[in-house]
């Protein structure tokens, strides 16, 4: 979700901005503190809470490393990290006006998987530092999602880290939206008398969100995706291709399409914008019958809604004013809440794919052209996202209890 950028409130006219604005009014002070689950209403409480009733725990610890799941809230906790090179709509902002956003993941853990979270804004931006720094703070935490660090980097990031840290760790920009989308997909197809299998798909962007949801529906088994960045269709034979692009254009695009995006969009399926920019109502017009547009730029998708549907028999946005939102918020929480809850060592392809199939089912018998994809504030969601992934993890072999 994009924000407009304003102009902050100084000390001298502070409450006269925060009557006019209420972002600025909520976000005061910040919007997350750090409260005690246990009484320390005296001597007594205190000698337990802290000295020297802690010392018997941390010196069972030292001997029995695994008893800092019990005794610690390392097990449902996790680490928010970025450096606010990618934030939002907003772009590389760096780490301190990253924050908000910090926080307010932070609440979303808690408030839609019950997971306390952590936000961590790094001044630091060479890949490497970043995964050292992070493997240092690992102790502390039972899992880390990266937040708004841009592409490739946060590739290399997430790889490198998973490889240190035998912890969940995921990329949220990438695989959260890839789960939401591909539940979407699923309900889209199943509402109109389709399988995957059966749908040629047309990504616009191929950063971190794009290469994520082409690889998570080719793992689903879609019958073709394609990429497109600013220089057209990712394809094998383009010379400009960094390492990651490369990869994709060896994955994906089983048709060899090449050139634009809208002359890719002609006969295709499913049209999936994580870019921005605007596309021309006749490249919608150009898609293939009942097709599915979702457009998920922020604030402004990529297609109007209202032109979408003059073509499109399935509409989805990132906007929460719109049906069909597709929300991260729809499947991190489950996702981490389910990898904390089996102790999982990490998040797997099968536990992602769990995620979404328990998505999409949340409203299965409720399916309808405004309907593929259940509220943010459906209380069924995280429930069922979360028995999932613990279910896959076990089944993967990656749970721990």
């Amino acid at each position: 979700m994009a924000a407009e950028i304003v102009n902050p409130p100084s000390d001298t006219d502070a409450a006269q901005d925060e009557f006019f604005d209420p972002a600025f009014a909520l976000h005061r002070g910040g919007k997350m503190a750090v409260q005690s689950t246990v009484p320390v209403r005296d001597a007594d409480d205190l000698s337990l809470a802290y000295t020297p009733g802690v010392a018997k725990v941390c010196s069972a610890i030292a001997e029995q490393p695994e008893l800092v799941h019990d005794y610690t809230w390392k097990s449902q906790v996790v680490a928010v990290v970025t450096d606010g090179s990618a934030v939002l709509g907003l772009g590389d902002i760096g780490p301190e006006a990253s924050l908000p956003v910090m926080e307010g993941k932070a609440i979303l853990f808690k408030q839609f998987g019950g997971v306390d979270a952590v936000p961590i804004a790094l001044d630091c931006r060479e890949v490497d530092e970043i995964v050292e720094t992070v493997v240092r703070l690992a102790p502390s935490f039972g899992g880390v999602n990266l937040e708004d660090i841009s592409a490739p980097r946060c590739f290399e990031i997430e790889r490198k880290l998973q490889e240190r840290l035998d912890m969940p760790v995921f990329h949220d920009d990438q695989h959260g939206t890839a789960v939401v989308t591909l539940a979407a997909l699923r309900n889209a197809a199943k509402l109109t008398g389709r399988g995957l299998s059966e749908l040629r798909a047309v990504i616009s962007g191929a950063g971190a969100a794009g290469a994520a949801i082409a690889k998570i529906l080719l793992s689903a088994g879609i019958g073709d995706v394609a990429l497109s960045d600013r220089k057209g269709i990712v394809s094998a034979d383009r010379e400009d291709l960094n390492p990651a692009k490369r990869e994709l254009a060896g994955l994906t695009n089983k048709a060899g399409l090449t050139g634009s995006l809208e002359s890719a969009m002609a006969g295709a399926d499913v049209f999936i914008g994580v870019s921005g920019g605007t596309v021309p109502e006749q490249a919608v017009a150009s898609m293939a019958p009942g097709a599915f547009v979702f457009a998920m730029a922020n604030p402004t998708p990529e297609i109007h809604p209202d032109v979408a549907h003059r073509y499109a028999a399935v509409v989805a946005t990132g906007r929460s004013d719109y049906p069909n939102q597709i929300n991260n918020v729809l499947a991190f929480p489950g996702i981490f809440a389910g990898a904390l809850q089996v102790r999982a060592s990490r998040i797997t392809e099968g536990m992602k794919l769990a995620a979404a199939t328990a998505l999409a089912d949340v409203v299965a018998d409720e399916l309808a052209a405004d309907k593929v994809i259940p509220s943010p504030f459906d209380e069924r969601v995280a429930p069922a996202v979360t028995a999932a992934v613990a279910a896959a993890a076990r089944a993967e072999g990656v749970a721990r209890r």
